[in-house]
């Protein structure tokens, strides 16, 4: 692919199965990690996308070449196998994969390399969508996103380059399927974050932060509570989203 393209613009999309169950590792991966197979998962995925980053740096097409790595969800919290955790971990976010509101379910990594362009090391910490890669990529192809309908996604360029410091999300909606869950509302003037559920799964057992019973937790049915009012959290001040503001709390 490279040898064919690597005079001429291209785009390149892998789609990596490793770190989603089942772990299939190849033996050279196997026991490599001190954190079982979803350790080896992740060193046996670290490892290609190396290679591939070796082979960009090896034809001299490392400042010229725009690199995007995001996973779709979060952990698995589900997943598990007698006491190993198989699914991956959240860290302070609530939730896991298969939830459409809760942070720990669609707050995940967005890693961008380009070294001729944009400065190593830069942490942005704002709320943007992997609706945003097709405008970045159309951007960078020098074409023009379609103008006969409304597109969710915005280019993240301006942002990467430190020419604006917020993202163009003022509101980005979390669906479950086709069902509404939340809505995060990026406050302009004071840079707030406000996420508001309209819906949550029903954790079983009760606060475990997951639904061990079923497997996986479900977007609607009796499987999911809804709110009304909708549970309201400051995700700038509360990230792990423990403390549902009320009027007496916040009179905001």
């Amino acid at each position: 692919f490279y040898f064919r393209n690597k005079h001429r613009p291209f785009l390149l999309f892998v789609s990596l199965l490793h770190v989603h169950t089942p772990l299939i590792t190849t033996q050279k991966f196997q026991g490599r990690s001190r954190h079982g197979l979803y350790g080896d998962n992740v060193e046996e995925m670290d490892w290609m996308v190396g290679r591939l980053l070796d082979v960009i740096d090896k034809e001299d097409l490392k400042n010229t070449t725009f690199v995007y790595f995001a996973s779709d969800h979060g952990g698995f919290l589900e997943a598990h196998r007698g006491n190993s955790q198989l699914g991956g971990w959240n860290g302070i976010y609530k939730g896991g994969k298969g939830m459409g509101g809760w942070e720990g379910g669609i707050r995940v990594p967005g890693i961008v390399r380009w070294p001729g362009v944009l400065p190593a090391g830069t942490v942005i910490d704002e709320p943007t969508s992997l609706m945003d890669i097709y405008p970045t990529v159309v951007q960078l192809a020098g074409g023009a996103v379609p103008q006969d309908r409304v597109m969710d996604g915005h280019t993240l360029l301006p942002l990467l380059l430190g020419t604006v410091q917020r993202s163009r999300h003022e509101f980005l909606f979390h669906y479950c399927g086709v069902f509404l869950h939340a809505v995060r509302w990026h406050q302009k003037d004071s840079g707030t974050v406000w996420k508001a559920h309209y819906a949550t799964p029903v954790f079983q057992p009760e606060g475990s932060g997951a639904c061990f019973r079923r497997g996986i937790c479900p977007c609607f049915g009796d499987g999911v509570a809804h709110h009304d009012p909708p549970l309201l959290f400051n995700l700038s001040q509360d990230p792990s989203e423990a403390n549902p503001l009320s009027a007496d709390t916040e009179p905001l």
